[in-house]
């Protein structure tokens, strides 16, 4: 077996979402494989924080302003990345946020709010992004899902909802961009220790709840979510397309 085949050395990734949690992991873990990156976010110190720390690694990273509610805004900071670095090999689609109240009380602002971002950015920040990487018949899609798009739970009418149209959308940009040879997936994680959780350390029969309901019997480490954004950015995986992964201690597995 090559290694080799992991190095992402001479890529250009974009990560959406990239200043914090998941996103904040998935933009070192690819600097750390070799590639430079875009980081993409909307507050400008974070923006320099990450790109910073990448920057420490030896490899070329910038922070772009991109709103990905706004068509406009994720237009003009594709078009910067693009000026700034040439191209985009890998986009990790990952900006999220969650609301959490029971299907009746749900507020129609607050349903607009996570199906924009969860959702409708996905589809938007890949409309700027793979038209070049169709012109290269090359390039890695990840869309970042949750194992919520698979399984219900209650409070999560419009998390749930988005994360099940990610796994559809992804399925259906793999299809059609096949021919052009790039590989769009998704990762569905289970709960992870990152901000937007917090809130859950506060409840202790939630906490105990997610640990008795996941196999391995505790939340996913930050760390541990290196690996597959590496491997699904990478000649490893030129031959999975349309895939939703799950990372999530056998949570799907049951």
């Amino acid at each position: 077996m090559d290694l080799d085949m992991f190095d992402l050395t001479g890529k250009t990734a974009m990560v959406t979402g990239a200043t914090r949690g998941l996103g904040e992991v998935e933009a070192i873990a690819l600097a750390k494989a070799g590639a430079d990156v875009a980081v993409c976010g909307r507050v400008e110190s974070d923006l320099k924080r990450v790109s910073g720390a990448i920057k420490a690694l030896g490899r070329d990273s910038e922070g772009f302003f991109m709103e990905v509610t706004s068509k406009e805004s994720i237009h003009e900071g594709v078009d910067k990345i693009l000026d700034h670095f040439g191209r985009v090999d890998i986009l990790v689609n990952n900006t999220g946020t969650n609301y959490r109240v029971p299907v009746l009380e749900y507020p129609e602002d607050k349903w607009d709010l996570v199906i924009s971002t969860n959702l409708k950015s996905y589809y938007l920040v890949a409309q700027a992004v793979v038209p070049q990487m169709v012109e290269r018949n090359s390039g890695k899609v990840i869309n970042i899902s949750s194992i919520l798009g698979q399984i219900a739970l209650v409070n999560q009418l419009a998390y749930g909802s988005a994360k099940g149209g990610v796994n559809e959308m992804t399925r259906i940009m793999a299809l059609e961009w096949a021919k052009n040879q790039i590989n769009v997936n998704a990762i569905a994680p289970n709960y992870f220790e990152t901000e937007m959780v917090k809130q859950i350390f506060k409840d202790p029969e939630r906490l105990k709840f997610i640990k008795e309901r996941t196999p391995m019997g505790r939340w996913g480490k930050l760390p541990e979510f290196e690996g597959i954004v590496i491997f699904l950015a990478s000649a490893a995986s030129d031959f999975i397309t349309g895939q939703i992964i799950c990372i999530d201690g056998g949570w799907t597995a049951c």
